[in-house]
């Protein structure tokens, strides 16, 4: 498995590009399910999962091809699914990545028929489908779980109903699946406490170019009217907000000035008032979509409490990188973790380059400034690498970090983008 090593101490200096927002792509990719015309996605991030998804829609009889920029950052994508041969998306493909759960909705609503097995991704904590499965069950599906299988079924020559349906709690994965489930449902599906996410909008603007009427996009209510056939769309996904703060805190902890191009600066929002108040610069230029950052490292690192919540809050995804920052903060920092149950598990690896951080149930407590030193840590998901890369900009010496197959999931080329604003940073293949 590759690794990368890092050696902190350069504050950052230039421009990055952004890439396009894998959590965004990937819905986006299973609505190809839902017509035999062809999709054509553009600004897709060239990532490991964006690659998985591929495989798992060619297993779907999905013609895939596609092209890769000069820049090897993005990737534009033809998609095609007539006839499947065959309805399952296998556990061999499906364990490494959890969006593959959302080959359900389409199949299902399409075919009358979906068999997915349980799905897998980074082990952050309990994220179950029961939402997902609830409400394919209340529009009219035949619901079984077997042998890790779970098994969708329509009688004959029925579709699924549409429903007015409210979720129990806020759920980007099943507001996700719904909306593909209700897009060739029988009348409108009304979905209520709907996830407000960009990814969310993101879908549910392409499910429009395809030719299904959609009121309320970007609200907690969202209204489908459900059609018998859907078309193919050229369609360009939104840029990636999670690796825009991911190169917000690292400008953060590191120093410098930095732009990032390609930026929509509302869907980090959250993060820069954060870090406005830990003492950090920023201009946008809503006309270039370029945000422009600056933090003179002399300029001490203020202290400042966090508490992840659904979008439009401060996003558990950023969680990891916010905590390297607030570890070069001047008093101790607070971030409460309302989300996942289980996403502390890089607070062991952030100690071991010498952070001080108390954990007491969902709040950690940071305290700082903590004089970080390079060593060898291990990632244990994805937002996690990023959060020890970050740290590892400050560290002394060098820092190693391993397992960076959760990296390449999410971050198109971090390391080379880092390399570009002068951080001495190699990937070493093994």
């Amino acid at each position: 498995m590759d690794k990368i090593i890092l050696r902190g101490g350069s504050s950052l200096h230039g421009s990055i590009e952004i890439s396009g927002a894998k959590n965004a792509a990937l819905p986006c990719m299973a609505a190809c399910l839902l017509t035999d015309e062809t999709l054509i996605l553009k600004n897709l991030p060239a990532v490991a999962d964006i690659r998985t998804m591929e495989k798992v829609l060619g297993t779907l009889g999905t013609l895939v091809s596609h092209e890769t920029s000069p820049s090897l950052l993005a990737i534009s994508q033809s998609l095609t699914c007539n006839q499947p041969s065959e309805f399952k998306a296998p556990y061999e493909l499906v364990k490494t990545m959890r969006a593959s759960i959302l080959v359900l909705g389409p199949l299902l609503t399409r075919f009358g028929k979906a068999s997915v097995s349980l799905p897998g991704g980074c082990a952050i904590g309990a994220r179950p489908i029961d939402l997902h499965l609830e409400v394919m069950s209340k529009m009219g599906a035949s619901i079984d779980i077997h042998h890790g299988y779970v098994e969708a079924t329509l009688p004959a020559g029925k579709r699924l109903k549409g429903i007015d349906h409210t979720f129990p709690y806020v759920s980007v994965g099943a507001t996700e699946n719904s909306l593909l489930a209700a897009a060739l449902a029988d009348g409108k599906t009304i979905l209520r406490n709907a996830a407000q996410e960009p990814e969310v909008s993101d879908l549910a603007y392409l499910l429009v170019a395809m030719g299904i009427p959609i009121e309320g996009i970007g609200t907690s209510t969202l209204r489908i009217e459900g059609q018998i056939r859907a078309g193919g769309a050229h369609y360009t996904i939104i840029p990636d907000r999670i690796e825009v703060g991911t190169f917000i805190c690292a400008l953060a902890i590191a120093g410098g000035s930095l732009s990032l191009t390609g930026v929509i600066v509302e869907h980090v929002a959250a993060l820069l008032m954060a870090l406005e108040r830990s003492g950090c610069k920023y201009q946008f230029d809503a006309t270039k979509k370029i945000l422009s950052l600056e933090r003179s490292p002399s300029n001490r690192l203020q202290p400042i409490h966090i508490s992840t919540a659904p979008y439009p809050d401060f996003p558990t995804d950023l969680q990891a990188q916010c905590m390297a920052v607030l570890t070069q903060a001047e008093g101790t920092s607070t971030i409460v973790e309302n989300i996942f149950e289980n996403r502390f598990q890089h607070v062991m690896e952030l100690q071991r380059l010498g952070a001080s951080i108390d954990i007491d149930g969902r709040t950690a407590h940071v305290h700082g400034p903590s004089r970080l030193s390079g060593t060898t840590v291990m990632a244990s998901d994805l937002r996690a690498s990023a959060g020890l890369v970050i740290a590892g900009l400050v560290a002394e010496g060098s820092t190693t970090i391993e397992r960076i197959y959760h990296l390449d999931r999410g971050y198109a080329h971090l390391d080379h983008k880092l390399r570009s604003v002068g951080v001495d940073i190699k990937r070493i293949k093994t």
